[in-house]
């Protein structure tokens, strides 16, 4: 069972595709976006849940990971596949 991750992103976004990217390579398929770019209101929301203003916002289940850089660091520090699986 793998967790559900929520992203925050915009349609020109480099670093949310590579997040993207390396959650797709850990057998993540369904990632739920949330367009800030599309829905200002929702930038709202997420700068409010996270005190960041920048995109990807990641959550992997209830846990906010943060951006890229900060789902990359945890994957280095091998601590991304347990959350990823619960």
């Amino acid at each position: 069972m793998t967790a559900q991750v929520t992203m925050y992103t915009t349609a020109i976004c480099p670093y949310c595709i590579r997040a993207e990217r390396l959650l797709e390579s850990k057998g993540i398929k369904n990632i739920d976006k949330i367009r800030v770019d599309l829905d200002p209101a929702q930038r709202q929301v997420m700068m409010q849940k996270t005190g960041r203003r920048t995109v990807p916002q990641i959550y992997v289940g209830d846990t906010h990971v943060g951006g890229f850089d900060d789902l990359y660091a945890l994957d280095q520090a091998g601590r991304l596949d347990p959350l990823l699986n619960g």
